[in-house]
Parts: structure tokens; sequence; C-alpha cells
């Protein structure tokens, strides 16, 4: 950093509590506030590094950005941007969009396999027979000798994989943008979904929102699953046509575990709460006592190397690119 640039990193955890961060930044606290109306920490044109309130409406996540007339890097505490991307075109030109790819998976992944296992046992089920006092016994398929179509296979997907190994499975299909080779096995381009669906007990959705991923799960996909098979997602809500899904749900054809939904989140009268075969959880898939220590080290990590003007991680665009 040249003398006079700006110093400010904007920080949404207690800068004393994060060890090793690299001297020079002058470090400020700003989570937004329980209401989003926290007063800025500073003048946000001082700004040089943004790291993004977590788990904070989208209102509170972009109020700074439009002020943010000299920042370079806008770090995010979420493996998905989409909430972030469509807010950048007041930034300056070069500035580093990034992603935090490498907190998030080991949590993510579990819940993945917790609603997979959760569904195919009859989980939800015994708890309300708990509830109401009943011995309710059944027969429920298991995970083991399963077909599993991951869709999204980028560090969640392979996480999650890493997780499914122990169980048994018949196999496990993989799917992401472009096809590749991985230590596991080949990865499918997404151009093959409509060929490989039928096959899957079991489709676990971990792909980032995209305008290619919005409303991949319509009509055509879930009439390609196979009947009585599993549709997990963990990874955004609109991912999936919820009217589409409905119907499925409602013809029986299909279960689902969802830990996103669309809308999001679920008002209390929408039908998906009470369709049949559905396992809703409330977007939970990162928040555990795994992100803080994951968090604070990827922080440290990425402001080590923008002070030393290293090359940052997971950088998923820079504004004034081309792409953009």
């Amino acid at each position: 950093m040249t003398h006079d640039a700006p110093r400010d990193v904007w920080l949404p955890l207690p800068p004393d509590g994060i060890d090793g961060l690299p001297e020079g930044p002058n470090y400020l606290f700003y989570d937004g506030g329980d209401d989003g109306t926290q007063p800025f920490p500073g003048d946000p044109a001082d700004c040089a590094v943004y790291v993004v309130p977590y788990l904070k409406r989208q209102s509170v996540k972009v109020r700074p950005l439009p002020l943010m007339r000299n920042v370079r890097v806008v770090q995010t505490l979420s493996a998905g941007v989409d909430d972030i991307t469509g807010h950048l075109s007041g930034l300056p030109a070069g500035v580093s969009l990034c992603n935090a790819r490498g907190v998030h998976e080991a949590s993510t992944a579990e819940l993945a396999v917790a609603l997979t296992l959760a569904s195919l046992r009859g989980i939800p089920g015994f708890v309300r027979a708990q509830q109401e006092g009943r011995w309710q016994s059944h027969f429920h398929p298991a995970l083991a000798d399963r077909s599993v179509l991951i869709v999204g296979y980028g560090s969640i997907g392979a996480a999650i994989e890493d997780r499914l190994a122990p169980f048994e499975l018949a196999r496990v299909v993989r799917v992401a943008r472009s096809a590749r080779t991985t230590e596991r096995g080949p990865v499918h381009p997404i151009a093959e979904l409509p060929a490989l669906l039928p096959d899957a007990d079991v489709v676990i959705l971990s792909t980032p929102l995209t305008e290619a991923t919005r409303g991949l799960v319509g009509k055509d996909f879930l009439a390609r699953m196979k009947e009585g098979a599993l549709l997990v997602n963990v990874a955004r809500g609109a991912v999936v046509d919820t009217d589409a899904l409905l119907g499925a749900l409602e013809g029986g054809r299909i279960t689902a575990a969802l830990d996103v939904v669309d809308p999001e989140p679920l008002p209390a009268d929408h039908p998906l709460w009470h369709a049949p075969g559905v396992l809703i959880s409330p977007h939970v898939g990162g928040p555990t006592s795994a992100f803080l220590p994951r968090a604070e080290r990827l922080l440290v990590d990425q402001l080590r190397r923008y002070v030393n003007r290293e090359p940052l991680r997971n950088v998923v665009l820079t504004t004034g690119a081309a792409s953009d």
C-alpha cells in the first residue's frame, strides 16, 4: 500500500479477536447491527477492503458499497456471491470480489449428508411420533447401495462426496459446468444432466446461483428424476422452480430435503411447508461452530496477501473486466 492509499479495512468480526492480522491497515468493526442501521465506522471512501457482513439482509450488506469510491477488495464470508454481484456497478474498475471458498465446505457437506439420511430414514416422522408418544416403526430405504448425483461439483460438492464415501453407495455421479477428471472419477458437463437424472436415487444440489443455474430444477428436470428419488438442495433456493417442485411433491413422484428455498425466508402460509415428503431447514448449511475458525484463517491469509501485494485467493470477478 502506498502512503496515501486508503488504509481502512472493514471487518464484520471484532478485529481484536482475530489473531495474526497483518500490521498496516486500520481495522474497523462493521457488521450492520442487529437491525441493519449500525453507523458506519468511518468514511466509506477511505475503505480499501470491505468484508461483507455475514448472515445479514442483502440491503445491509450492500448499503455502504455506493460510497466506497476507493475500495480495492470486496470479500464475502459466504460461498455464494449472487446477492453482491448486482451491486458493484458503482465501484471503480479493478476491484476484486472474493468469495469464502474453504470456509463452508465442512458445515455444508455435513448438512447435505444429514438431510439425506434424515429424509431417507424417516427421521421427521419419528420426531412427530415422539411428540405424540407413539411407538411408530416403519421400513425405510438406506443410503447404502444408492446412486447419488451431485450437481455442482466444486469444493462443496467434493466435500459432500468425501463424507458420502463410508456409506457403501452404488456410485456417485458428478456434474459441473464443464467436463473434467478428478481423483475420484470423471465430472460430467451439465449438458449431460438429462441423461443422468433417471438413474439417480438421490440428487444433491450444490451449484452456485448464476443465470445458467437459476431455475435449473424445473418441470423437465423433475420429470426426469427417478420415481421415489430424493432431491437435496444446499445450494440456493432459486436454483429450483418452487412451483414445479410443489407439483412433483404433491404428486408423490419425489421427496425433497431443502436447506434453501425460494422465497426465503419462507412465509408461514407458504404451501411448501406442508407439502408431502419435504424436510426443510432454515438455511443453516454454513452457520456452525466450524465457521469462525475457518473464516478467521481466510481473512488473515487474504489480508496478508493484500498488504504484501500478493495474488488474492478466491477471486470471483474483477470490476471493469471484459467478463463483467
